[in-house]
């Protein structure tokens, strides 16, 4: 929701300072942009101890379950 009011506040405050159309479109499509791939990166970083952790169990469990060695001599 936060974005959404950051783009229409974007958007009126370029209306207002007498920016063409074009420009305006141009600076949404950027704005858009480079608010993705920066929620993108702070996801990443936010979920990046879970997938770690979701590693580690799994590396666990593996090692735990392997089946003994036999020696066959």
């Amino acid at each position: 929701m936060l974005e959404f009011l950051f783009v229409v506040g974007f958007f009126v405050m370029l209306m207002v300072t007498g920016i063409s159309l074009i420009g305006v479109l141009g600076a949404l499509v950027i704005a858009a942009v480079v608010m993705l791939v920066g929620g993108l990166i702070v996801t990443a970083i936010k979920v990046l101890p879970w997938l770690l952790l979701a590693v580690a169990i799994v590396w666990l469990w593996r090692y735990w379950q392997q089946k003994p060695l036999r020696d066959y001599r």
